[in-house]
């Protein structure tokens, strides 16, 4: 049963992220969770705690029944949508890759990088 029900989840969430055009890396970021953990998810190779569900339903905009494979995949006619995603979710998968790295980086290469993005502008 766990089994079933862990490659049920991995399959919708899939879907779900692909209807969405998010990376995995996305997915997981936005959820609070490792890259590694969300593809063991995805691959259903583990089932998600109750608070990661509802935080994979709420990201990937669609309800829990659609991830437990208890109802349609969320925009198909009966099944509901839930709240508009936020405009920093909205992002080209390039700019929030992008966003990501520029997020790891220390003070004095934020500070380059700010010079190359200025001289880029220019």
């Amino acid at each position: 049963m766990e089994q079933r029900l862990a490659t049920i989840i991995g399959n919708a969430v899939r879907a779900a992220r692909q209807r969405l055009e998010l990376t995995q890396a996305d997915v997981a970021e936005r959820v609070g969770i490792a890259t590694e953990v969300y593809g063991r998810l995805e691959r259903g190779h583990m089932l998600p705690s109750v608070r990661t569900l509802r935080k994979l339903c709420l990201v990937l905009n669609c309800s829990s029944d659609v991830l437990l494979g208890m109802a349609g995949v969320a925009g198909v006619e009966g099944a509901p949508a839930l709240a508009e995603d936020p405009p920093e979710y909205r992002e080209r998968p390039e700019v929030r890759r992008l966003l990501r790295t520029v997020r790891k980086l220390d003070a004095p290469r934020l500070r380059l990088l700010g010079q190359v993005a200025n001289a880029l502008e220019n």
